[in-house]
């Protein structure tokens, strides 16, 4: 199935950011995570419809019962995206060090 959002777009909201640190415990029913909630049964489907979407989360039938899971390998995907930053900002205050020691020592 592709994408059809934006996987950031879906990590923007509370409530699905919420959803995931749930699942990353263990797998849920659409019930069990509404009771986490302040919204209806409906509302927290459509989050997990949402998120089915982007694939970070799975959904597995268990008997009469869908259960949602993370999908790790998603969760790896953002990571992965977001180190690029992480290294970029941090090449950015090591040059950010570096004018400020240039600065200390031109000041003696």
């Amino acid at each position: 199935m592709k994408s059809r959002r934006d996987v950031f777009q879906a990590i923007a909201d509370p409530t699905r950011r919420a959803i995931i640190l749930l699942l990353a415990v263990g797998s849920m029913t659409p019930n069990t995570l509404a009771e986490h909630f302040n919204s209806s049964r409906q509302a927290v489907s459509k989050h997990l419809q949402i998120l089915s979407e982007c694939e970070i989360v799975k959904q597995e039938q268990q008997g009469r019962e869908i259960f949602y899971h993370l999908n790790a390998d998603k969760m790896r995907d953002i990571e992965k995206w977001l180190e690029q930053f992480k290294q970029l900002l941090a090449k950015r205050f090591d040059q950010l060090d570096s004018v400020l020691e240039q600065l200390k020592s031109k000041k003696k």
